[in-house]
């Protein structure tokens, strides 16, 4: 068979090690001007120091970074292009795999998951449940150990940015983080606020620096260094716009899960448009958490004479949007301070871009404004958080709502609230999961409004970033309570005692928009019966595969004997289930029940079909989500495009995924000024999934100059793309 070689390879800038001034602060150091290029190689075979030492003395100017023996088979190496392209061709490696850029994802909450209730349980021990001598691995920003509601929980950790024992947060200014101390805080904050599992102990591996950003090989890293830590859980609030099962980070939780670590990651923050889960969301075997709100009173403008109404995200940090009367809209442009010069007494309109968010809330409020509205400067919605509290109503809105508001101006509108609980947090990232097909999230939990810890205080925060601490600390909960279950069992425990939320009475949001719904602690710390896997993909149908056959495992962990029947599932044309007749299991026993799914495409006309199958163990309902898709589904052909120089003067280099490969593939140059076409910098036709990455030498490159890039994918009649700025400048500096 043909080995399969993919070198993936990123430019970044390595900067020298980061001295630490003191135990409690991170000092940034300029970054030394020298790119490199840095490779994740996977070998065929386990390799010991000494033979990938001697494996790599073959290699002119390759450089071994660092070694993995836990989260994957591997090294990470630093080098040409040209020397990686040739290493990748030695019989030992099976694959290298890209060091992208990974980004975090931003004591009502612990209430409506049934965290409070939890504390009047008992473990086997006779503990009241809290965590007490379980351990959760939090690869984040790092932590503020010395926070009085952490550093009772702090059980040290590792900065795999800086490559250190001290896994605090950036504290510098301009770059400083407040996210990972957040998520732990939310997880086991034991103090003036309390978190979900208070009495947990928390590992802090830095793998995201300054700013947020990390990359591949610093998570990788972190998992790896868990995996040796033998933590029972670990939290990964970070990810990337990749909705690929086959990405490293992806895999590397898997074999983490493998190895009996329970491994909870963030779906995202891409919603509400379908297929926006991005790795390690997408990780079979972890647990990928969607985004729901607990109580709110979410505000609308509703706008005089029209009637009309636009619903408002608030942003974290800021007032209330309890404004008592009508308001002007004002045109604040992009909300730099000359532009803000007729805005007193109004809710001022501003663009999204150039400044962040606080800064044209402060100049607003500066200038006397009311209340602030950032519109999207792309298509869609979008959540914000600010970085220290406003004293006045901060939003965002579409950008098509913010554009019909600057069309009349002077604009009068008022607020008007309505109260929403248990419903999916618009910016909540939804699945499926491509290649796979498989339902993402497999739960979700409140992540809008969070207050938890942060570097000298208390913040709100909001995201799916939040949301999946909370699982953690379920998790925490439950490992206490079931110290001898498996990752699996904790999942399924979770996901089938969970709550279906719905959009509308009578309709439940998708299963690849919510999993199984929103987690109830008490109920999983209690269930009584599992069954795995919790949620079903039945695959793609091809004309080979009318059929579609999978398995249940169902157990009854009880002490009492159950019997077990399932509900015949709504009836659909063209679909025709065959389920297991009803059946008993004495205390602790198991069995695996065959479901068998028969489809017939003539009368069958849907792309994806997902819903629930509900079991009933006893008077008990356990609902499984599942999936299926009849055709090639509409989820983006391109995405994950990057451009920069190469290794050698005037060469440039690109990467993008192709989540199903395409029929067509390309890029293709327009002059920005008059969207002139200007020629195409690559096509290639018929290529296969996953990611490509290429090298334009000089030749091929168009003159000097900045172009609008549209990056376009065809298959199965549909096409994407993504368009993007690029810059050529074939002079070397």
């Amino acid at each position: 068979m043909k080995k399969l070689i993919l070198i993936i390879i990123l430019t970044i800038t390595i900067t020298l090690p980061t001295p630490t001034q003191s135990q409690s602060r991170k000092l940034i150091t300029p970054p030394i001007p020298n790119q490199q290029t840095v490779a994740i190689v996977i070998t065929k075979q386990p390799q010991t120091i000494q033979q990938i030492k001697q494996l790599l003395s073959l290699y002119k100017d390759i450089k071994l970074r660092r070694i993995f023996t836990e989260a994957i088979t591997g090294f990470s190496i630093e080098g040409s292009r040209q020397t990686i392209a040739k290493l990748a061709e030695n019989n030992l490696i099976l694959t290298a795999s890209p060091v992208t850029s990974y980004q975090a994802q931003t004591e009502e909450s612990v209430k409506i998951i049934g965290g409070e209730e939890v504390r009047g349980l008992f473990s086997p021990k006779n503990q009241r449940l809290t965590g007490k001598g379980i351990t959760v691995g939090v690869i984040d920003t790092g932590v503020d150990y010395t926070h009085p509601d952490l550093r009772r929980n702090y059980g040290g950790g590792h900065d795999l940015v800086d490559n250190d024992r001290d896994p605090m947060e950036t504290l510098a200014t301009g770059k400083a983080t407040i996210h990972g101390t957040h998520v732990a805080g939310i997880i086991a904050a034991n103090g003036k606020i309390r978190g979900v599992a208070p009495d947990a102990k928390i590992i802090a591996y830095r793998a995201l620096g300054p700013g947020g950003g990390g990359t591949t090989e610093q998570v990788i890293a972190a998992i790896d260094q868990a995996i040796k830590d033998k933590v029972d859980i670990m939290n990964l609030s970070l990810g990337n716009d990749v909705n690929g099962p086959d990405l490293p980070i992806s895999l590397a939780l898997n074999r983490a899960v493998d190895k009996g670590i329970v491994a909870v990651a963030a779906n995202g923050n891409a919603g509400p448009n379908i297929w926006t889960v991005g790795s390690p969301g997408t990780a079979s075997k972890a647990i990928s958490v969607g985004a729901s709100t607990p109580t709110l009173k979410i505000p609308s403008l509703l706008i005089e004479e029209t009637r009309e109404k636009m619903r408002i995200q608030p942003m974290e940090g800021s007032e209330k949007w309890e404004l008592d009367r009508s308001y002007i809209i004002a045109n604040g442009g992009m909300g730099k301070k000359e532009e803000l010069k007729n805005v007193e007494g109004k809710i001022v309109l501003i663009k999204r871009g150039r400044l962040t968010f606080t800064e044209k809330a402060k100049n607003a409020k500066a200038a006397g404004a009311k209340a602030v509205l950032i519109y999207n400067n792309m298509s869609g919605n979008f959540i914000g958080n600010l970085d220290t509290l406003m004293p006045i109503p901060v939003g965002s809105v579409s950008k098509r709502d913010g554009e019909r508001l600057l069309k009349n101006k002077n604009t009068v509108a008022r607020i008007i609230q309505n109260e929403e609980k248990d419903r999916m947090a618009e910016f909540s990232s939804r699945g499926p999961v491509t290649g796979t097909w498989e339902v993402k999230p497999d739960i979700v939990a409140p992540g809008v409004a969070i207050n938890s810890t942060i570097p000298g205080g208390y913040l709100s925060l909001q995201g799916t970033s939040m949301a999946a601490p909370h699982v953690a600390g379920a998790c925490a909960l439950i490992k206490q309570a079931h110290p001898d279950w498996k990752p699996q069992q904790i999942k399924a425990a979770l996901m089938n005692t969970a709550k279906p939320l719905f959009q509308t009475e009578n309709k439940p949001y998708h299963t690849y928009e919510q999993g199984a719904g929103r987690i109830q602690v008490v109920e999983a710390i209690e269930a009584e019966s599992l069954v795995t896997p919790s949620s079903l993909h039945f695959g793609k149908f091809t004309e080979e595969q009318a059929i579609h056959k999978t398995a249940l495992h169902v157990e009854n962990t009880s002490n009492i004997t159950k019997r077990y029947s399932f509900d015949i599932p709504e009836r659909t044309e063209g679909l025709t289930w065959k389920i297991p007749l009803s059946f008993t299991l004495k205390p602790k026993e198991m069995k695996e029940v065959a479901i068998e799914l028969m489809v017939d495409p003539q009368n069958f006309k849907r792309k994806i079909h997902d819903g629930y199958l509900t079991i009933h163990a006893g008077s008990t309902p356990i609902h499984i989500p599942y999936i299926y898709v009849l055709e090639e589904p509409n989820y983006p052909r391109v995405m994950g495009f990057s451009f920069g120089e190469g290794d050698t003067p005037g060469q440039y280099m690109y990467e993008v995924y192709l989540p199903g490969g395409a029929e067509e593939f390309g890029i293709a140059l327009f002059n920005p000024g008059d969207y002139r076409f200007m020629g195409f910098l690559d096509t290639i036709e018929n290529v296969k999934k996953g990611l490509i990455q290429k090298k334009i030498d000089s030749e091929k490159l168009p003159e000097d100059g900045v172009y609008l890039a549209k990056v376009f994918a065809k298959k199965a009649g549909k096409e994407d793309f993504i368009e993007t700025m690029v810059k050529i400048e074939k002079k070397w500096r």
